[in-house]
């Protein structure tokens, strides 16, 4: 089904913060897919925005760890929509999946959510939840998630255990939009700025993404 124009300004934007969320997990997305005007989403899709033609697929380098990023047109997604979307992965050996919903999941479908999760991680956001990208809110920090072999350094350097990491929820809005998985550890580098000025606080907010020499404090947290 075709949708009026102010959806179409809402997917628009859905689908950019999808493809910097992407991008953000080490996926590879075209700088042109994020930088895409309305106009060009328009024109792409010649004038009909239907939502599940908006569905696509991206890869790590070495086309290696595939997700899919679904978007279906039911305003509550069902158990069959679900099996669906699974078995399309599973003919296509892709073991994850966005679904980007228009308001959420049946009790049923939550249910076969949480049954396929042993195979198939399934992760689930509202449109709402997409409409602007976390990541570039001035009280978010970057989150660099750590590899298995980072970890067991980072454990092994400070003498720990997993207990003793400070602790980020599983359900945590960042957590979420890194993808990250219970027992994952990431590092949190955060500004020193006392003593800066008001200008270099400017320069910070503005370019903080691109700021790689800024004197930081690290922190470290474990998804629980």
């Amino acid at each position: 089904m075709s949708v009026s124009d102010e959806e179409i300004t809402k997917l628009h934007r859905v689908r950019k913060t999808c493809f910097e969320m992407l991008r953000d997990r080490g996926y590879e997305v075209e700088d042109s897919e994020m930088q895409m005007t309305r106009k060009e989403f328009i024109d792409k899709y010649n004038g009909t925005i239907i939502r599940e033609d908006l569905t696509f697929i991206k890869s790590k380098p070495g086309n290696t760890d595939q997700i899919y990023v679904f978007f279906p047109d039911d305003l509550k997604i069902r158990v069959k929509t679900i099996k669906n979307y699974v078995i399309r992965m599973e003919n296509e050996n892709v073991r994850r999946a966005i679904v980007v919903v228009r308001l959420g999941l049946t009790p049923s479908a939550k249910a076969c959510q949480t049954e396929i999760a042993g195979r198939f991680q399934v992760e689930v956001f509202q449109e709402a939840e997409l409409l602007v990208n976390i990541r570039y809110h001035d009280l978010v920090p970057e989150h660099i998630p750590l590899t298995n072999v980072e970890k067991k350094a980072l454990l092994d350097k400070y003498t720990l255990k997993e207990a003793q990491l400070p602790r980020i929820l599983h359900a945590d809005p960042v957590a979420r939009y890194y993808g990250l998985r219970r027992g994952q550890v990431v590092k949190i580098p955060r500004p020193i700025e006392t003593g800066t000025s008001e200008k270099d606080k400017d320069d910070f907010d503005s370019n903080k993404r691109d700021r790689k020499e800024e004197i930081c404090y690290i922190t470290y947290r474990i998804v629980s």
